[in-house]
């Protein structure tokens, strides 16, 4: 029975926000904790129940992971190299299998999984499988030092369980044959906002073909892994790469890749109109569910999800049966007290205008976890089957329904809004903080879905942002 250490390192970070992504801000599991995700929507919990099937002996260590935000505290790193290290020293395991993001950077380290994997290659030398999020910056040693690295195949990532089997699947092709793969990497010096890399759209969508033609026609070429990149975080590898794990050389289907790539860059480099110009081109509003999607703010990429740049352009041009979620846990615990002028928003992002103030009137004070309505959704592959956005208001301002979280929640699952009683699919505009993965969730209510630029931390202009490590910048 081969024994599989097992630890997992997610997070997204978004080096150009304020402040700092703190041990308290991480979920934290060790040893058997971990067993209790076996089975769900998550990476993790798919790559334990299909180790059943190959007969695998799990030796749990640790699963951290936290929601998009700051660059991460040095602590969280040596605490988590601390809670892996002895089993990893121990030597009485087959093979290692990571779920990590790729795009974890912290105060020091720019490249936190390339540094992981380098420490464990410093006391072992058994293969190294594992899962990763579409959205890295795979850096050189991160291909150096693991044998086989498969990412998301989808965005919005419906399928970062069903990656993390694929990745799991490789890993008992190696323990059972006992061929060995390398990876091989290609930068081809791209760099493309969220907004840019849905795979459903050119040029996500041709570069997965094509590596998946590659895979088809190839048996040496155990994966192929169109990796969009992370364009908020500064490191010398942020931007496009291409990642083969292989026995043989995929030299020739990765430049292939990299030089259409670079034939299709110009689709990847999206902008968005400003919001006062959208919203003037709705009037008088259109049947159905116009959906406005604000990027800026995108909490899956890191944002605070309290911009209101979107808010008060709705609250400008009067828009009726109208919908925002804003996440500002000051506010609730102010209605909870009694108050009806709050000060709303804008406390996240210096780039922001700062608090709305309004008068409102409170429909509900809830608490806020619920169960995801899809559960292979991204925000499943986040955080399993349910979610808890904390406590939560739903207030009112003329014909603007506002759902006031404590916990910023990404716009993935509809029962966000479901589980506050409030009927989506009735409204005439709901505004997401999203760029690409809420459409999963929204495609199937929305006659229109429109983007609109809005100060914010996640603009899809990114020559405004500072770059200081980016080779491309």
């Amino acid at each position: 029975m081969p024994r599989i250490l097992l630890a997992s390192l997610f997070h997204e970070t978004h080096t150009f926000l304020d402040g700092l992504t703190t041990l308290a801000d991480f979920q934290i599991r060790r040893g058997d904790e971990l067993f209790a995700f076996k089975g769900d929507a998550s990476p993790l919990g798919g790559v334990m129940e299909i180790a059943d099937a190959f007969g695998w002996q799990i030796i749990p260590t640790a699963d951290y992971r936290a929601q998009p935000s700051a660059m991460v505290e040095d602590e969280v790193i040596e605490q988590f190299w601390n809670d892996i290290a002895p089993a990893a020293a121990k030597a009485d395991y087959e093979a290692i299998y990571l779920v990590l993001h790729g795009a974890m950077t912290s105060q020091t380290i720019l490249d936190v999984e390339g540094e992981i994997l380098r420490r464990l290659r410093s006391i072992t030398q058994v293969p190294i499988f594992g899962v990763f999020d579409l959205h890295a910056n795979f850096s050189p040693a991160m291909a150096e030092l693991a044998d086989g690295l498969v990412a998301y195949r989808e965005n919005p990532h419906t399928d970062a369980r069903e990656a993390g089997l694929i990745a799991a699947r490789l890993l008992n092709r190696c323990l059972t044959t006992g061929q060995r793969p390398r990876m091989q990497l290609k930068q081809p010096g791209l760099i493309w906002p969220p907004t840019g890399t849905g795979t459903a759209n050119d040029p996500m969508l041709s570069l997965e073909a094509m590596a998946r033609q590659f895979e088809r026609e190839d048996d040496s070429l155990w994966s192929m892994s169109v990796v969009a990149g992370f364009s908020f975080a500064d490191t010398p590898d942020t931007g496009v790469s291409f990642v083969a794990c292989t026995t043989d050389d995929a030299a020739a289907p990765l430049e292939s890749l990299a030089q259409r790539a670079r034939e299709l860059t110009q689709l990847g480099q999206i902008t968005d109109p400003p919001a006062d110009e959208v919203l003037a081109g709705l009037k008088p509003l259109p049947e159905g569910l116009t959906v406005l999607v604000e990027p800026s703010d995108n909490i899956g990429g890191g944002a605070p999800g309290d911009g209101t740049g979107l808010l008060r352009a709705l609250i400008r041009h009067g828009v009726q049966n109208a919908a925002v979620c804003i996440n500002d846990p000051q506010t609730v615990r102010e209605l909870e007290a009694g108050a009806r002028r709050i000060h709303l928003g804008g406390k996240g992002s210096r780039l922001d205008a700062g608090p709305v103030e309004l008068e409102v009137e409170l429909i509900a004070l809830n608490e806020g976890r619920f169960e995801l309505e899809d559960k292979n959704s991204h925000l499943a592959s986040m955080c399993g089957d349910v979610f808890d956005m904390g406590r939560c208001a739903v207030v009112k301002h003329g014909g603007l329904t506002i759902l006031i979280t404590s916990v910023k929640t990404p716009p993935f699952d509809l029962g966000q809004w479901h589980s506050q009683s409030i009927v989506v699919e009735k409204l005439s505009v709901v505004a997401v903080k999203a760029a690409v993965a809420h459409r999963r969730a929204y495609d199937k209510i929305a006659a229109r879905m429109l983007w609109v630029d809005t100060p914010g931390p996640c603009s899809s202009n990114l020559a405004a942002l500072p770059y200081r490590h980016c080779r491309l910048a």
